[in-house]
């Protein structure tokens, strides 16, 4: 039975903290003793700079070339991996712009919807979690992710434009339910930049735990609104590494427990299913 856990971490709205979610909470992950892979699906290649990768241009294997190398070939060897180690104990399936012309290129893909299903089943079977980093849209790549994933988690700044968008991101996550990946489910929405000494970012939280709380999970965390986050990413670090007293490090410690329990309800589920 697959132990995994793959995450899509989605927003189609951009600057909402997704790479910096993908980072730590992969991190928290690896803490805790867990084998985690972080997957950056952004051809911005955020995720591969925030893990300490200066040049990702330069890099000889990205996700783009893996996954058309499924395309071309429909398998991979072991050397086609394409994995890169990490000195905060992550692994990590890197990013840089030659994706945004794969992108368009899988117009015209057979089952262009499961490449990177296709290559995540090579490797995942090493991992207890795969933690993909998607793009700010709702395009190809964004699907993939959407199609490879057991679950979405949605970072969301407590705003209202963020707040606004969520409706046609939980529509399109349904959609994808329907049509390709019946088994994908939401593990909730991320309160991310939150600034709780201003009483409309309290009111936003509580109406959307409120109009949501029924339906989709609002996790208890929140993530504080910090300089010392974006610092981090800048120097190729996790929170818990550039600053590790923050109330930043904190909240993703406390995140991390959260989704670790619900890690632990999926394989409860996937358990009860064999038999």
């Amino acid at each position: 039975m697959d132990k995994c856990k793959v995450i899509a971490v989605t927003n189609q709205k951009g600057g909402v903290g997704k790479t910096t979610t993908a980072v730590n909470l992969g991190v928290g992950l690896a803490r805790q003793g867990k084998k985690v892979l972080l997957v950056d699906a952004d051809p911005q290649g955020s995720l591969t700079v925030s893990l300490g990768v200066k040049n990702p241009d330069e890099l000889e294997t990205t996700i783009s070339d893996l996954m058309q190398i499924v395309v071309d070939n429909g398998i991979l060897s072991p050397q086609d991996r394409g994995i890169l180690k990490n000195i905060e104990g992550v692994d990590l399936v890197p990013s840089n712009i030659g994706l945004s012309s794969f992108e368009v290129s899988l117009v015209n893909t057979m089952s262009r919807e499961f490449v990177l299903r296709s290559y995540l089943g090579t490797v995942k079977r090493d991992y207890d979690y795969v933690l993909i980093d998607c793009m700010p849209s709702l395009g190809m790549l964004t699907i993939n992710a959407l199609a490879a994933a057991d679950s979405v988690l949605i970072p969301c700044q407590a705003n209202y434009l963020s707040t606004k968008g969520l409706k046609l991101l939980l529509g399109s996550v349904a959609k994808v339910r329907r049509q390709i990946n019946p088994l994908l489910k939401i593990d909730g929405i991320l309160m991310t930049m939150v600034d709780g000494r201003t009483n409309n970012a309290k009111s936003i939280i509580a109406a959307l735990r409120s109009t949501l709380g029924g339906s989709v999970r609002v996790f208890d965390t929140e993530i504080p609104r910090s300089v010392r986050a974006a610092e981090a990413s800048g120097e190729g670090k996790s929170i818990y590494t550039y600053d590790p007293k923050s109330r930043v490090t904190q909240a993703y410690t406390n995140l991390t427990k959260e989704v670790a329990e619900l890690g632990k309800e999926t394989n409860r589920s996937r358990s009860d299913g064999a038999r």
